[in-house]
């Protein structure tokens, strides 16, 4: 069998199976939400947003260890961040109760804030580094240990937060799921979990291997491909939270995403010997950094300024400007990411 086909059979095969693992996680998330009182939009933010970004953290591992794809490694990161951002449009063409933004909790607002800040520091490591002027310790760059620091700051604080919003409306909810305990609950949730974090550890060797098969570099491949499949149960997620009413898990489960990735990022610097890690990437990935940056930004006017008008009765204009960042970065990281 051609090489080009077995290489895109493998990623079909990782693609089915964070998708089926991805509403499994839904689900069972949305039943330990109900039961422990902690609510769908924490669930979201921290248990659901961290396992959904397992792909991520094994793919960069991989990367950086195995392959020694440190292009692929970031690609892959800012690559997801961007992908998550834009399934907000795709909660906004499917939620018909109303927009998005005036729908779920202004909470999200300070999830956000920590992802822009997060985000922001981030960039500011990566263009210190290809200025040759990131202040390390070892070979591990200064900022990837703030980025750590602010990740547990940013966990402690939306706990905080949320817990003082969500303690009346849960103490007066029946249990949704009467025929599951909360142990077989945990156990399935677990059981969904591995299934995506197994199958990302597979991803880089494979986008190494279409990498050279498809004469693409590895920023690009990282960056859309790789980034595609493992964002896939973050889509999941968030159609099957919108199914059964869970739109702000589905919410928290982006943000909370996305600042998983940063204090992934900041994990690949650590463990990559040879580094800082922003020492040894292309310049090209300052253009994910700056979009991702802009479209968290569109998002938090959305919740705040919460619009509900529909442009062409698809979906809200904040949407509409988070598809075109998208499409726009995809576009240059294509034409900029072409092997010469």
């Amino acid at each position: 069998m051609n090489d080009v086909v077995v290489v895109w059979l493998q990623f079909l095969a990782c693609l089915l199976l964070v998708g089926y693992a991805g509403v499994r996680l839904t689900v069972y998330g949305d039943a330990i939400a109900d039961k422990t009182g902690l609510g769908g939009n924490w669930i979201g933010f921290l248990l659901i947003g961290i396992v959904t970004s397992m792909p991520d953290l094994a793919n960069g591992l991989s990367a950086v260890t195995l392959a020694d794809a440190p292009d692929l490694a970031v690609g892959a990161i800012f690559g997801a961040c961007i992908f998550n951002l834009a399934i907000i449009v795709i909660l906004d063409l499917l939620y018909r109760q109303g927009s998005v933004f005036s729908s779920a909790s202004q909470g999200h607002i300070l999830s956000a804030a920590f992802g822009i800040v997060m985000i922001g520091f981030s960039g500011l490591s990566m263009n210190l580094a290809l200025n040759r002027e990131e202040p390390a310790l070892g070979h591990i760059g200064i900022f990837s240990l703030v980025i750590l620091v602010l990740y547990l700051v940013s966990v402690y604080t939306v706990f905080n937060y949320e817990s003082r919003q969500v303690k009346e409306y849960t103490e007066q909810e029946p249990d949704a799921y009467p025929g599951l305990s909360l142990g077989v609950v945990i156990a399935r949730y677990v059981a969904a979990a591995v299934v995506v974090i197994v199958t990302g550890i597979f991803l880089p060797l494979i986008a190494k291997e279409a990498a050279s098969l498809m004469h693409w570099q590895e920023s690009f491949v990282g960056t859309l491909l790789v980034a595609f499949i493992t964002t896939l149960p973050e889509i999941i997620v968030a159609v099957t939270a919108v199914r059964i009413d869970a739109l702000d898990m589905a919410i928290g489960n982006i943000f909370g995403s996305n600042l998983f990735n940063m204090a992934i990022l900041a994990i690949e610097d650590v463990v990559y010997k040879p580094g800082p890690l922003f020492s040894k990437i292309a310049p090209v990935h300052a253009v994910s950094v700056m979009t991702s940056l802009i479209m968290t930004g569109f998002a938090i006017t959305g919740l705040f300024f919460r619009p509900e008008k529909r442009l062409l009765k698809m979906v809200g204009w904040i949407s509409w400007m988070l598809l075109s960042l998208l499409l726009i970065n995809s576009y240059f990281l294509f034409i900029n990411g072409r092997a010469a």
